[in-house]
Parts: C-alpha cells; sequence; structure tokens
C-alpha cells in the first residue's frame, strides 16, 4: 500500500474515536433492522413495510424506546417480531458489550480500542475490571430475563397454548428489562388487559426498575450480595436513593392527581388505583408498558408523566431521560448554592466540579431538544399541544409511551421522531462530542482575568 494511503487510512482511524463508532454503530443496526422489517416475510400481510414506517420502527427498537407507527403485535408476522425483540436486546445490552461478550466466547484478545469503546458504551469511569462487567452484566441480563419469561409464562398459559405462552413470557421479559415497550397484545393496547393481575404488574415492575438502574450498579448489588463486607459505591447509593423516591413521589401523584378521574382511577378498588399508580410510576420513567389510557387522564397527570419522563432510568441503563443521578447532583448543587457553600457534599464525598458541568449540560441540551421536537411536531402535525409535547418528551427520553399520536405521525413527523429517539439513546452528550472537531493540542496555560456578569 502507498504510503500516503496508509496515512490517509491511519486518519480515518484516529477521526472514528469511541463517541463517533457508537453513533455509526447504532445507525447501522437501525438501517439494517429497517431493511430487515420490509421484507415481506416480516408482516402478516406479506408486504413489508415502508422504508420510512420500517426505519421508525427499526430506530425504535435499536434505541430501546417503543413508539410504534405500527400494532407490533397484529401486523408482524414471528419473523418480523423476532427482529425487532433482537434489536431490543442488542439496544439493551448495548452493540459493545454484545460483542465483547461474543469476543470473549470465541477465545480472542480485545484490545485498547476495543475497551475504551466499551467504556463509553457503558458509561463508566474506568477502565479496570471492564471485560469482567460485560460479561457479568451480559450472563445476569440473561438470567433474570429467563426467570422472569417462565413467571410471565405461567399466567399467559391460563389463556393461551403453553407455547405461545413462553413465547410471550420471553418477548415481554426481554422488552420490560431492556426498558422498551414493545407488546404483542394487539389494538396498542399494551397491558391494559392486565390492569388489576398483581403477577404481571409486579413482574413487569420488577424487571423495568432492575434494568434502569445500570449496568455498573448492577454489578455492584451483585458484589454486596456475594461479600456482604463490601461497600456500595457511592454512584450506586445515589441511583438506589433517587430511584426509591421516585417511585414513591410517582406513586403518590398518579394516585393523588387521578384518583376521581372516571376514565383512569376512579372506577378502581383502593389496591387496584395504588397497583396502577405504581405500576405509571415505574414504567413512566421509562419502559413505555402501560395500564393506563394516558389520553384520557388529566392535563396534571399528564404533566406528571411529562416530568418523570424527562427525569428518566439511571446511567449506564437502556433507560433514557436526563437519568436519576443528573437530577439529583443538580439539586445538590442547587441546595449548595442556595446555602452559600463552596462544595457540593453528599454522604461525605465532594461531588467533582466536572460532573456537576457535565449534569447542567445534559440537562441543558436534553431541554433545548424537547423544545425544539415540541416546536417541529407542531408544525408538522395538527394536534393539542399537549399531545405534541408529551410525544415529544416520551421521544427525547426514548420512554415509549404515547398519547396515541404516534401511529397518526405524517412522513415529516415520523422523521422528526425516529431522529430524536436516535439523539436519546445515544444521549445529546454523546452525540455532540462525535460531532465535534477533535482537537488533540495541550491545554493553554493562559488564564483570563474573571469578568463580572450579573444573573438571576
Amino acid at each position: 500500500m502507498p504510503k500516503k494511503h496508509a496515512w490517509q487510512l491511519k486518519g480515518w482511524q484516529k477521526a472514528l474515536t469511541p463517541a463517533r463508532i457508537l453513533v455509526i454503530g447504532f445507525a447501522v443496526f437501525a438501517v439494517a433492522g429497517a431493511l430487515l422489517l420490509m421484507m415481506p416475510a416480516a408482516t402478516e400481510s406479506g408486504a413489508g413495510l415502508p422504508f420510512v414506517d420500517a426505519l421508525f420502527m427499526a430506530t425504535s427498537a435499536i434505541c430501546v424506546t417503543g413508539l410504534v407507527v405500527v400494532d407490533t403485535g397484529s401486523y408482524f408476522s414471528l419473523f418480523g417480531e423476532l427482529v425487532i425483540l433482537t434489536l431490543v436486546q442488542i439496544g439493551g445490552l448495548g452493540f459493545m458489550t454484545v460483542a465483547t461478550f461474543v469476543t470473549i466466547w470465541t477465545g480472542k484478545k480485545i484490545g485498547l480500542k476495543e475497551r475504551l469503546l466499551l467504556q463509553q458504551s457503558l458509561n463508566v469511569t474506568t477502565l479496570e475490571g471492564l471485560i469482567r462487567l460485560s460479561r457479568n452484566v451480559v450472563l445476569m441480563t440473561l438470567f433474570i430475563e429467563f426467570v422472569f419469561a417462565v413467571i410471565l409464562a405461567s399466567r399467559f398459559a391460563t389463556h393461551m397454548p403453553l407455547g405461545k405462552a413462553f413465547y410471550y413470557g420471553v418477548f415481554h421479559s426481554v422488552a420490560a428489562f431492556c426498558n422498551a415497550g414493545f407488546d404483542l397484545f394487539g389494538d396498542y393496547k399494551s397491558l391494559a388487559d392486565y390492569a388489576g393481575d398483581p403477577l404481571i404488574n409486579v413482574s413487569v415492575m420488577t424487571l423495568v426498575t432492575v434494568g434502569g438502574l445500570g449496568l455498573a450498579v448492577m454489578a455492584d448489588l451483585w458484589r454486596k450480595l456475594v461479600n456482604r463486607r463490601e461497600r456500595l459505591m457511592l454512584h450506586s447509593k445515589l441511583v438506589l436513593i433517587a430511584t426509591a423516591v421516585l417511585l414513591v413521589l410517582g406513586t403518590l401523584g398518579y394516585y393523588g392527581l387521578e384518583h376521581d378521574n372516571h376514565s383512569t382511577l376512579a372506577h378502581k378498588s383502593e389496591g387496584e388505583k395504588l397497583l396502577a399508580a405504581s405500576f405509571a410510576s415505574v414504567t413512566a420513567r421509562s419502559s413505555g408498558f402501560a395500564t393506563l389510557n394516558y389520553e384520557e387522564m388529566s392535563q396534571t397527570g399528564q404533566f406528571w408523566t411529562i416530568m418523570l419522563m424527562f427525569i428518566g432510568a439511571s446511567p449506564g441503563s437502556a433507560g433514557g431521560g436526563i437519568r436519576t443521578t443528573t437530577a439529583l447532583v443538580i439539586l445538590l448543587f442547587v441546595w449548595t448554592v442556595v446555602t452559600n457553600k463552596e462544595q457540593t457534599v453528599v454522604f461525605n464525598r465532594t461531588i467533582a466540579p466536572r460532573v456537576i458541568y457535565k449534569s447542567l449540560t445534559i440537562a441543558v441540551m436534553s431541554s433545548v431538544l424537547v423544545v425544539l421536537t415540541t416546536m417541529i411536531l407542531s408544525l408538522t402535525e395538527d394536534q393539542d399541544f399537549m399531545h405534541v409535547l408529551f410525544e415529544a418528551v416520551s421521544a427525547v427520553s426514548t420512554v415509549g409511551l404515547s398519547m396515541n399520536l404516534t401511529p397518526e405521525l405524517s412522513q415529516p413527523g415520523k422523521i422528526v421522531v425516529l431522529i430524536v429517539m436516535y439523539i436519546g439513546r445515544l444521549g445529546p452528550l454523546t452525540m455532540a462530542l462525535a460531532l465535534a472537531a477533535r482537537h488533540q493540542g495541550k491545554p493553554a496555560n493562559l488564564r483570563y482575568p474573571e469578568g463580572n456578569v450579573y444573573v438571576g
């Protein structure tokens, strides 16, 4: 190979940062999935899906969202459903985690660049124990999904053939753990038929909650379970506290706001009201499964859902939103400013300024993305503003809940939402880092004098 070409190849390799590889990787899977869903064998009618619709469904699956333009359970054949399920599993684990597990299985070595890419994919801060973490996460995920697949199948088997019940159990267990709201029950009704079923509700809530904790937290909890003398990381403590608080507040919010709404909770018993409110509290932050019709909620209940969706799940998980720890760090920083303290401290540990800056950046960028998406959809869709805002936040946060707007989206609207789901899954900050020019120069030692700016 001539030296010029070798130099060009080296330049290309240097340009492929971990953030850029993630951006390209998810796009490749989305397009590949779309091509498979366009095949006649993927649909019950044998006609296949138009390209935009197929790309929308594939993007929603690989980005573990659950927004759909056609009903998954009635429109797709078994082949089409398996394509979606595969994309959901890959998207939930992260394609680099899957690739690493396959590499370990085949006995191949994993280089530094692959480790850096895996670090970016898992959203962890160190390379130490990364391969072991990746392997354990895959094994733990498959084990949890299998156990709950059996539990769900035992319930489904009471009203469908055993083989179909097990398939439904596997599909919904994977979708729930990966925080994707795809279901096979038809007519866009999600789990509405099981609104009063404690086994189904508690199983799905458990899968969504555990899957939304994040891979690092799952591994940390496993280490603590094996050796009780081990201490949980600060990150794990914050995630568990934020998750518990949001679960309780979310449940109380739905119970209080929808208690007298005859279209949602008023006609249920007190036990069913608490169950439905708890389920909504868990799934609104990430998974997109629903036992209530969000279109029939009060406007306050809809806005409560929007706030929960915007916060989302925890870092390193398949869930979206700005993330629980991001919101918690911002609140802690606000408290620091209000109390006129110099450092943001929690559990006798100082939160680094760079973490605070990153949290604020993520929150601002996500807010801007929601605003832009809402504005564009308001122009392309002739719909009520609350419907549009709800859809925009659901897409940005990759939640998958809908007020029945998604199937009615225009072609431009579908394209906008699929792009936003893609950005939301990767994270606005990752997208910005991937698109930004790569500066390798040494940081300048020059410091500028402080300038005074009046704010607030």
